[in-house]
Order: C-alpha cells, then sequence, then structure tokens
C-alpha cells in the first residue's frame, strides 16, 4: 500500500468531499495506514487549510536560500579578487561579490585549488612552469 504523502492527501481529499470531520479523517488514516498515518496536527491543519479555501493537494512553491550559489562566472569573479590582491580575506570576497563567506571557502579551496600560505593565496598544484622553474633554482 503506498503511504506516501501524496497518496495520504489525495484520501484527505476524497473523504473531505464526503463531508467528514478532520477527527474522523484521523481514525480513517490511522486504520488504513497505521503506524505510517500523517500525525493529527497535519490533517487538522489541512483541514483548516481547505477550509480557507484551498483546492490543491499539491505542495506550494516554498522560496529559499539558493542551494546552488556557485557557478563559473562566481569562481572567475573569485579567481579575479585573488589575483588582484593575493592577501585578500574570505569575508572581503564575501562583501564584494554578495555571497556567503561560507561559500567563498569552498570556491577558493576546491574549485580553484589555493592554499594559503604565509597570508597569500597560492595554487596548491604547481604548473608545468612552475615545476621547470623549480627544478632549475634547485
Amino acid at each position: 500500500m503506498d503511504s506516501s504523502r501524496s497518496a495520504q492527501r489525495a484520501v484527505f481529499e476524497s473523504l473531505r468531499a464526503e463531508g467528514k470531520h478532520a477527527s474522523q479523517i484521523y481514525r480513517r488514516k490511522k486504520e488504513v495506514y497505521g503506524e505510517h498515518c500523517l500525525a493529527r496536527c497535519s490533517i487538522f491543519r489541512w483541514c483548516q487549510r481547505y477550509e480557507a479555501g484551498r483546492v490543491n493537494i499539491k505542495d506550494l512553491f516554498r522560496p529559499g536560500q539558493a542551494h546552488f550559489v556557485t557557478n563559473s562566472a562566481t569562481i572567475s569573479a573569485v579567481d579575479e579578487l585573488i589575483w588582484q590582491n593575493r592577501r585578500i580575506i574570505t569575508r572581503e570576497i564575501a562583501v564584494e561579490l554578495s555571497i556567503g563567506k561560507g561559500t567563498v571557502h569552498p570556491i577558493i579551496h576546491k574549485n580553484l585549488g589555493y592554499g594559503e600560505v604565509c597570508a597569500q593565496w597560492v595554487p596548491k598544484h604547481l604548473s608545468d612552469n612552475q615545476k621547470t622553474a623549480r627544478m632549475g633554482v634547485a
């Protein structure tokens, strides 16, 4: 038996169309779904929403914080700021680009591959030219 939230909403809608009260709907659903039944407060909340005029059983869109702020434009902007000032701190980058400090840190370390040495951002991995120059010095 499908005990998902959407299936229970469909059952709720049909019982509500029959004119059942919230407590009757909860008892019927508890008999059918057992421990997988939605909480009593959720069913009562749905009844209140239907009485207020809601007719759609699907979840409404809820705007919230964006999950992915990291894109190629943001990464290149962070890289440009670091190349302009090697001693820039993550908070200054976050303020400059209007993104969170928690987003800047992974961009610097994971996407760009920089590490902090003597308060300067430097690439963690040397390029081929840097490797040959290093070998020439040694």
